[in-house]
Formats: structure tokens, C-alpha cells, sequence
């Protein structure tokens, strides 16, 4: 059995959410408490194992008194604060934030962002064939994992779990600036030749699928990837004494990728190039 910590019981604050009364542990965000009420707010930046870094401002809401609108993913609840979520100012904000990055990247394996396209009524196509992109070809120089910038927000979570906050191996960051920013290693170095130690934690925590397991971009490339069609089972790996969970995705009988439980005390959804990209020891007919 795995020991769960507990946590130090926290007052709660009371605010107004959409016309509602609502109560949320104090250091609770907006957005934790939309969720908790049913509030559907699109996210794209915002991560549960990383601190918030208002990059995409896609949930935007409306607090009153406020000048500007207010990313919920990092915003506080406040006693006494009115928030309104659904307002035509916030989802106007939405809709021209959803047509920016639908303009100049491609949102086509980033889950849901279809939906929120459509729900928010977003024309990408108004900016015409001129938009600015990347327009580079996806960086394959691993048997483990693709770099598909065309498909980059810059909503810098790979650096953070690459960086500071998790893995503290720092082999990509942030390189330009304005307009020529981008993510990249040191000196735009193969991986193989840089400081990466292929945990993969930068895939895990990527919203649009520019970082993917090879798996996975050739099943994409190849048309073969139904996701809906995978099961997932969660275990323990077998690599070491630490007892990570693992999770893993299977597809006709074939593991396709691993993931870990982001709320797992142990992993906190990280693993170790061996849980990452081990599996494929389990599936080899050699």
C-alpha cells in the first residue's frame, strides 16, 4: 500500500462564481474552483504537477473591480471576490487567443482544442495562408522521441519540467527572443549530443503533441493511431526498488507509450528513461 502524506487541513474561502456562492480551500485557484463546480474553462499552459506561467491566457475570466481580465489557472480565489466566467469580454478573449494559436500553429493532435474552436466560434483561416508559423520539419534524431515545433505554443512547461521544478537537467530552454523565440537545446544540439537524459518528462507534460513518443508520430504518419480504441492499465515498474507507477497505453495488443499518474506521491507523473521508453523490451520478438 502506498502511504498518501497528508496535508494540513486549510480554512476555506467563500466567493461568488458566476452568481453562485461558492467555497474553496484557501490557495485554491479560479480554475480549481470552476472545476469543482462544473465550470468547463479551456486550458492549454496550465499544468497540474507545474506552477502556472500564464503563457496561452486561454482561461480567462472576468473578476470584478478588476481593469484586466484574469488567467484562472493562477489567479487566487479571494474572499469576498466576484467571478464571472462566461461574459462577452472573456470569451471574446478566448475566442481571438484560440485564433492566434489555431493561425500560426497546428492544433491538430492538442486534445479538445477542435471543440473550443468551435464552441467559441474561432475563425484561424481570417488570417489568411500569410500567417506566420514555424513551417520547420519535425527534428527525428532519436529511436525515442520527435520534436514537432510546428505544433508549439511556447507555453514553456517542457522547460519547466526539464528545468527547475522536476528534472533539474536544464537541456532545453527557451532560445531567441519576440517573434524568433523558440524551444531548443543548448546551441540547437541533437538530442543525443545534448544534456537530455531522455526521461521523457517533457512529453508528459506537453498540451499539443509537439513532443511525442516515436510511437506515436509514426502510428500518427502511418494513420494508425486510435486512441479512443487504447486501454490503459497502471502498475508498478519493475526496474527498480522505487515503485514508480507506470501506466500503459495499449493498442492491438502492443504497448504504444507510458505515462505515470500525476498524482502519484511518488512520481508525480516523472518516471526515468527506463519507465519512460523500458517498455519496449516487454514487446520484442527478437
Amino acid at each position: 500500500m502506498t502511504a498518501v502524506p497528508l496535508q494540513p487541513p486549510r480554512r476555506l474561502v467563500s466567493f461568488t462564481l458566476d452568481g453562485e456562492e461558492t467555497r474553496v480551500p484557501e490557495g485554491s485557484t479560479i480554475l480549481d474552483a470552476c472545476r469543482s463546480a462544473g465550470t468547463d474553462i479551456p486550458t492549454l499552459c496550465q499544468g497540474d504537477t507545474l506552477t502556472p506561467k500564464n503563457a496561452c491566457r486561454v482561461c480567462v475570466v472576468e473578476v470584478e473591480g478588476a481593469r484586466t481580465l484574469a488567467p484562472a489557472c493562477s489567479r487566487r480565489a479571494e474572499p469576498g471576490m466576484t467571478v464571472r466566467t462566461g461574459t462577452e469580454r472573456a470569451r471574446h478573449s478566448r475566442k481571438v487567443v484560440l485564433e492566434l494559436l489555431a493561425s500560426s500553429t497546428d492544433l491538430s493532435t492538442t486534445p479538445r482544442a477542435a471543440e473550443w474552436i468551435k464552441e467559441y466560434e474561432a475563425k484561424p483561416d481570417r488570417f489568411g495562408e500569410d500567417a506566420a508559423r514555424v513551417d520547420e520539419q519535425p527534428k527525428i534524431d532519436n529511436d525515442l522521441y520527435v520534436r514537432d515545433y510546428d505544433k508549439c505554443i511556447l507555453c514553456y512547461k517542457c522547460v519547466d519540467a526539464c528545468g527547475e521544478q522536476w528534472q533539474n537537467t536544464f537541456a532545453i530552454a527557451v532560445s531567441g527572443r519576440g517573434f524568433d523565440a523558440r524551444i531548443s537545446t543548448e546551441h540547437d544540439a541533437a538530442l543525443p549530443d545534448s544534456a537530455c537524459v531522455f526521461c521523457g518528462n517533457c512529453i508528459e507534460v506537453c498540451p499539443t503533441g509537439a513532443l511525442s513518443f516515436s510511437t506515436e508520430f509514426g502510428m500518427r504518419a502511418a494513420g494508425t493511431w486510435d486512441e479512443p480504441a487504447q486501454t490503459q492499465t497502471t502498475t508498478v515498474c519493475a526496474y527498480c526498488g522505487v515503485g514508480c507507477n507506470v501506466t500503459l497505453h495499449v493498442q492491438d495488443n502492443e504497448i504504444v507509450k507510458v505515462t505515470s499518474p500525476h498524482d502519484n506521491p511518488v512520481t508525480h507523473g516523472n518516471l526515468c528513461i527506463k519507465g519512460r521508453f523500458g517498455f519496449q523490451h516487454v514487446q520484442n520478438r527478437d
